[in-house]
C-alpha cells in the first residue's frame, strides 16, 4: 500500500499471530483461583504482568457448576492480568461472556484430520526457512522467527526472548524465554546446551524456572509436548 493511499484511509486490518497463554480453570471456586494465581505471579511476576489470557473453562464446567465471567474478569484485571476470551464454551456460556466483554475462541483445525473437498484454486506453500543468530542474545532482546526454526549459535541471557513458528535451537547456555511454536504448532521443540531459562514454552504450554526439575537443569535438554504436557529430557 503506497503512503498516498495510506493517507486517505484511517485504518487496516491485518492478520497476526502473538503468543497467548492459556488458563486452563479447573475449579469454579474463585478465591481458591485467586490464592494459587497470586502464588504462581510471584514466581515470575514480569510475565505476568498486563499478560493476554485465553480462558479454558472445559474442565471446570463440566460437573455443571457455573462460573461468574464477570467476577472471574475482574479476578483477573485485580491481579494485572488481560483476559482476552474464553473457549470450549457452551452456547449459553458463551452468551454469558460475551456480555462480560470476553470474546469466543475456537481451536484451529486439527491438521491431521482429513481435508474436505473444496473447489477453490491450490495456493503454493510458502517455503520454511530459518533464521540463524551467532552474536549472544542479549537482556532486552526479542527475536523473532516466522515460518520456520529460530538457530542461535552463541548463549542468550536472561532478559532475552526468542520466539519462533518452529523449533528453537540454542547452542549455548538459555538464561532467557524462548517460545517456539507460537503460531500452536504442537510438534515444535526447543533444543539448548544448557538449560537455564527464565521461562520455555511450546504452543502456550510454559513451565517458568521454579516449574524446571533440578535434574533437567544446567544440560543439555530438548523439551516437547507429549500427552498435552510440556516434557524435558537430556539429549
Amino acid at each position: 500500500m503506497s503512503t498516498a493511499t495510506i493517507a486517505n484511509i484511517a485504518f487496516q486490518l491485518k492478520g497476526g499471530l502473538f503468543p497467548l497463554t492459556t488458563l486452563q480453570v479447573f475449579s469454579t471456586d474463585l478465591e481458591q483461583l485467586k490464592v494459587e494465581l497470586e502464588e504462581k505471579i510471584r514466581q515470575a511476576p514480569n510475565f505476568f504482568n498486563y499478560a493476554p489470557l485465553v480462558i479454558d473453562i472445559k474442565i471446570a464446567t463440566q460437573q455443571n457448576n457455573e462460573l461468574d465471567f464477570s467476577k472471574l474478569k475482574s479476578l483477573l484485571q485485580e491481579l494485572h492480568l488481560i483476559p482476552v476470551g474464553i473457549k470450549n464454551a457452551t452456547a449459553d456460556q458463551s452468551k454469558m461472556a460475551q456480555s462480560c466483554g470476553l470474546a469466543i475462541l475456537r481451536d484451529a483445525p486439527n491438521p491431521r484430520e482429513p481435508e474436505k473437498l473444496s473447489t477453490a484454486p491450490q495456493v503454493t506453500a510458502k517455503p520454511v526457512s530459518s533464521k540463524v543468530i551467532t552474536e549472544p542474545v542479549r537482556s532486552g532482546q526479542q527475536i523473532y522467527a516466522p515460518d520456520g526454526d529460530l538457530i542461535v549459535i552463541n548463549h542468550v541471557s536472561p532478559g532475552a526472548e526468542l520466539l519462533a513458528d518452529g523449533n528453537i535451537h540454542i547452542y549455548g547456555a538459555l538464561r532467557g524465554r524462548a517460545l517456539a511454536g507460537v503460531n500452536g504448532n504442537q510438534e515444535a521443540r526447543i533444543f539448548c546446551q544448557s538449560l537455564e531459562a527464565e521461562l520455555i514454552s511450546i504452543a502456550g504450554n510454559y513451565k517458568i524456572s521454579e516449574d524446571i526439575e533440578r535434574t533437567a537443569w544446567k544440560i543439555a535438554t530438548q523439551t516437547f509436548i507429549k500427552d498435552e504436557r510440556l516434557q524435558i529430557c537430556e539429549l
